[in-house]
């Protein structure tokens, strides 16, 4: 049995991951807060047996075998670093850090130790994502041409704190939602992002000159674009994510969302069908190839290179927003 520290007593870990690590087979022995009374609250209600306040307990215990990151994302270099050098796995909240620096030295601190770091991009999970990609690995739609994602959702009113308003941590829709749009494209094409282009605004809910909503293009290597809008403010879009190729289309409908729920049409000359899902939790999913890796047995659903991927793209849109001009993509792995 897997053994797991949780790294910040964060709603995400409550609502999602706690309870795939349970589904998967592995045991929630302890969470670290800086608030002991918080971390105490948690473990009770949460039935973890400890809860500690310092990050040195947490990855000194010899209980804990792994760690789950899920605070602010200026603390997720140091924090996993100092996991990584305690010997234990780790799998991390994206954007894996704030720099790049940062995050290829976690990817290689973690090699190098002999761990197993992984991203938490949920949505490569999705048998909708999973369903597409395999599409287009066969060639129902031919060469893919041009993509789309719309991933402009309303941000609920208690996730509505650091995110609108601490700009030092990592907050603005792009390091949040945008990053999540790069990694499901790379995973959908199986192609990397080589430029971008960008225009975000803050329509009232945004703080601190922090955006909270974007639009832009990337370009891939294979020569696709792919247009995304991704907001916290819009209570009643849909999201989705299209594949345009030469031979078809691929449409997936309220697809870009934690739960494991919607559809994908294939449009063809043959006219519409839609494809076959398994829909499953998509975090229990995640957590059970993170065991499996553990294990020797392959890797997680999305490594700490993707994670840099995301990160990398996700710099680079702020940077292209921030000027109005075209920016490269490099993921210095």
């Amino acid at each position: 049995m897997i053994r797991w520290g949780l790294i910040g007593a964060s709603t995400i870990a409550r609502e999602w991951v706690i309870g795939a690590i349970r589904a998967a087979g592995g045991e929630v022995t302890s969470v670290m807060s800086s608030s002991a009374e918080r971390g105490e609250a948690y473990a009770t209600e949460n039935g973890i047996g400890k809860a500690v306040t310092n990050i040195e307990d947490l990855v000194g215990d010899a209980d804990v075998d792994a760690v789950y990151i899920s605070t602010t994302n200026e603390l997720h270099h140091d924090q996993a670093l100092a996991a990584i050098r305690a010997g234990k796995h780790v799998l991390c909240e994206k954007p894996l850090a704030m720099n790049l620096n940062d995050g290829c030295e976690m990817v290689l601190a973690a090699c190098e130790a002999g761990v197993v770091l992984g991203t938490n991009h949920h949505l490569r999970n999705a048998a909708t994502h999973r369903a597409m990609r395999e599409a287009i690995a066969a060639g129902r739609i031919g060469r893919p041409i041009a993509a789309r994602v719309f991933h402009a959702v309303y941000l609920p009113p208690h996730l509505q704190g650091w995110r609108l308003d601490r700009p030092e941590a990592g907050g603005g829709v792009i390091l949040d939602i945008t990053v999540h749009d790069a990694d499901t494209l790379r995973f959908v094409l199986d192609d990397d992002p080589i430029e971008v282009v960008a225009i975000s605004h803050s329509a009232g809910m945004g703080k601190e000159g922090l955006e909270d909503g974007v639009m832009g293009v990337l370009r891939f290597r294979s020569g696709v674009i792919a247009q995304f809008h991704d907001a916290f403010t819009t209570k009643y879009a849909e999201t989705g994510f299209e594949v345009h190729g030469t031979e078809g289309s691929l449409i997936g409908r309220n697809v870009m969302t934690q739960r494991p729920v919607g559809t994908v049409t294939l449009r063809n000359e043959e006219g519409e069908s839609e494809l076959p899902l398994d829909h499953r939790n998509l975090y229990e999913t995640a957590l059970e190839a993170f065991h499996a890796a553990i294990e020797g047995n392959g890797a997680p659903s999305a490594t700490g290179e993707d994670g840099v991927w995301s990160l990398a793209t996700g710099l680079a849109v702020v940077k292209a927003a921030a000027t109005g001009m075209a920016v490269q993509i490099e993921a210095g792995l």
